[in-house]
């Protein structure tokens, strides 16, 4: 029944937590404020730019104007070092190569902005057609509003029963629930077992070729 895998980006197809957070301890940086470690930034990510970049601002200073312009200076930085780090994990290029040849509809499902969303499957995957790629818009709420999954839908045309949603955080369980999607997470990416257990995914898989074994295609 499965035609279209929907895919988070971040934690799920690639590895961007080092360029994230050099990104954003850049701005605060700039700032003369307090860095923050590699597994602080694991626990700020997910949410989009917005709500990274005010996790990590000192608690007095995340008021409305100081998170924007740290939103700003924070695009700039990372669009312009936005591979310096970032890796796909292992297997991933091959199994989205196995599902194209398969003949599986591909599309991404990202809480990072646009411009840098396509940048990153442009530069990475540039051999995989995916039918959607979207990142954050400021016409679509963020993941786990489902609008996103919902807007893969329906310009695929397919039916949310012949779909399944591929992601490392309950943010993505969560969007696919609501969207009446199937979800699988994975457990190499960003957040724990634990969470995907706790979110009640419909499965969980530790290596990308098990997504094969589970889908039976």
């Amino acid at each position: 029944m499965t035609k279209l895998i929907i895919f988070d980006l971040d934690g799920t197809l690639l590895d961007t937590l080092g360029d994230l957070a050099v990104a954003c301890n850049a701005v605060l940086a700039l700032r003369g404020l307090p860095q923050h470690s590699l597994e602080e930034y694991r626990r700020f990510v997910g949410n989009g730019i917005m709500r990274l970049v005010e996790r990590a601002l000192p608690e007095p200073l995340r008021n409305p104007y100081t998170v924007e312009a740290a939103r700003r200076d924070f695009v700039s930085y990372y669009t312009d070092h936005i591979d310096a780090r970032t890796t796909p994990y292992a297997g991933i290029p091959e199994l989205l190569a196995e599902l194209h040849a398969r003949g599986m509809r591909l599309a991404v499902a990202s809480n990072k902005f646009q411009a840098g969303t396509e940048k990153l499957v442009r530069l990475f995957f540039p051999d995989i057609p995916f039918a959607v790629v979207s990142g954050q818009r400021p016409d679509v709420p963020l993941k786990p509003d489902p609008a996103v999954d919902l807007d893969i839908l329906r310009r695929t045309g397919l039916s949310a029963g012949e779909a399944v949603h591929v992601g490392d955080s309950a943010i993505d369980v969560q969007a696919a629930r609501a969207a009446g999607i199937r979800s699988v997470g994975v457990t190499w990416g960003f957040r724990s077992r634990e969470e995907l257990v706790g979110a009640e995914a419909d499965a969980i898989i530790d290596r990308p070729d098990r997504l094969l074994d589970l889908l039976g295609c």
